[in-house]
């Protein structure tokens, strides 16, 4: 286990709720909360693993925290498309929203890339 174990495991748990509570409240999917999922939710998952990536030290994730990090990444982008009306089976890796993240700067962005939602206007 990394020195990142107790956070994985309490976004995982947190992004795993955040989900159900969705899929049985659909009525709480407003486009208002979308943006939170982005930012506390896949914005701190994938900070997690650029924070373990860089700076000099290559953190090594055991196998099942690297996959709790990409599926509570994943929960959290399949929230927010849900919140914009689109259901989405989300299977993303790490490594892409974070390259989209030092590349836009905006986990806004890396939501809208890696999930095509919402659609860009024109």
């Amino acid at each position: 286990m990394s020195e990142y174990g107790p956070q994985i495991a309490a976004l995982a748990r947190r992004a795993e709720r955040d989900r159900e509570r969705l899929c049985r409240n659909p009525e709480a999917a407003a486009p208002e909360a979308a943006n939170r999922y982005l930012r506390e939710g896949v914005g701190e998952a994938v900070g997690v693993y650029v924070d373990g990536r860089t700076g000099g030290r290559m953190v090594r994730f055991s196998p099942a925290e690297f996959a709790a990090l990409e599926r509570a990444m994943n929960d959290w982008l399949e929230c927010y498309a849900r919140c914009h009306g689109v259901e989405l089976d989300a299977e993303f890796t790490l490594r892409e929203a974070a390259e989209l993240l030092l590349e836009t700067r905006n986990v806004h962005d890396v939501g809208r890339l890696l999930t095509g939602v919402p659609p860009r206007p024109g």
